[in-house]
């Protein structure tokens, strides 16, 4: 008898008391093992936001709400802010978005539906090898090739025609949040690309070949047919670059320049949560310092938290859609 048909019999509440029933003491094992391993990673975490809570206890009775709103930064007086890291940390995570997004989403495109079998596994080779490139080889070779290409001729080229908008305005670093930007590019391309291919090549050939026989064109069956159907995995994949991009360190604080200011220019130094933690924590004194320091790790984590609770929700909801269509 076909395990479908049975399945199909089986209402979907009954099927899964069937399979979480353990039937030998070999199951109960097992599951008490994973049971004690998914408790040991919450007990983990627990940990961690305890400890992180009481060394940045300092700081946070301090400063208040404040410490959010404030730009300052001066450990000769003890006034510390979180405002211009969490600013730079949220416009290169979107300039790499803006930049990677599309085309890793092209690329993926071309790679499951389009390319040759012959230069589909060696570009996915590629792709796989990029992200394991460590960030501080990625952060020189970004350093000494890109930097200097930003500064001349791009952003001679955005002042000169463009720097009538408070984007480009500012003399051509080469070092800046378009420059921490643009390297976080190279950091989200592997991801992206690996997961929403992953999601493309998990759609059902019967979705290309019921387009195609209706007389779609080629072009017409991945719009409409493919590109719907694995919308939530693609969203999964532009959450974990948005998380590689945010909690990304080495790379951007060899090119971000590491000014601490909120500028409205793209040309301007800035820095993030990540590389000013990395910068300075090992130098930090003081309760305050260590303190501020810790609460801008603390930001940082509830930021994280928040885009992946919100892109496990999308998902869920973009992939319940279909299943109340069809």
């Amino acid at each position: 008898m076909d395990k479908n048909s049975v399945t199909e019999r089986i209402p979907s509440r009954d099927w899964r008391k069937l399979l979480r029933k353990p039937a030998s003491p070999g199951d109960w094992l097992f599951r008490a093992v994973t049971m004690i391993a998914a408790l040991a990673l919450l007990a983990v975490m627990a940990t961690m936001l305890v400890y992180l809570f009481e060394d940045a206890g300092a700081a946070i009775f301090h400063f208040g709400g404040g410490f959010l709103s404030s730009s300052a930064w001066d450990p000769v007086r003890d006034e510390f802010g979180a405002l211009p890291a969490i600013f730079g940390t949220l416009l290169t995570s979107t300039i790499a978005l803006l930049v990677s997004v599309p085309l890793s989403l092209g690329v993926a495109i071309y790679l499951v539906e389009l390319a040759p079998l012959w230069l589909r596994r060696p570009a996915s080779f590629l792709i796989e090898l990029l992200a394991a490139v460590p960030s501080v080889v990625l952060g020189l070779w970004a350093l000494f090739v890109m930097v200097p290409i930003i500064r001349d001729p791009v952003e001679q080229w955005l002042g000169k025609w463009l720097g009538f908008l408070p984007l480009f305005k500012g003399p051509p670093l080469g070092v800046g949040f378009l420059s921490g930007g643009l390297i976080l590019v190279l950091m989200t391309l592997p991801i992206i690309i690996a997961v929403a291919s992953e999601s493309l090549a998990a759609v059902p050939s019967s979705q290309r070949e019921a387009m195609i026989a209706l007389g779609a064109t080629r072009w017409e069956a991945i719009t409409v047919a493919v590109l719907p159907y694995a919308r939530s995995g693609i969203l999964a994949a532009v959450m974990l670059g948005l998380g590689r991009a945010i909690g990304e360190t080495m790379a951007v604080t060899m090119v971000i320049g590491n000014g601490y200011q909120v500028a409205a220019s793209l040309f301007a130094p800035g820095n993030t949560m990540a590389s000013k933690i990395a910068t300075e924590f090992a130098e930090a004194s003081g309760d305050l310092y260590t303190g501020s320091l810790i609460e801008l790790a603390l930001i940082l984590f509830a930021i994280t938290l928040v885009i992946n609770i919100t892109g496990r929700l999308l998902a869920r909801k973009l992939s319940a859609v279909p299943r109340e269509r069809g």
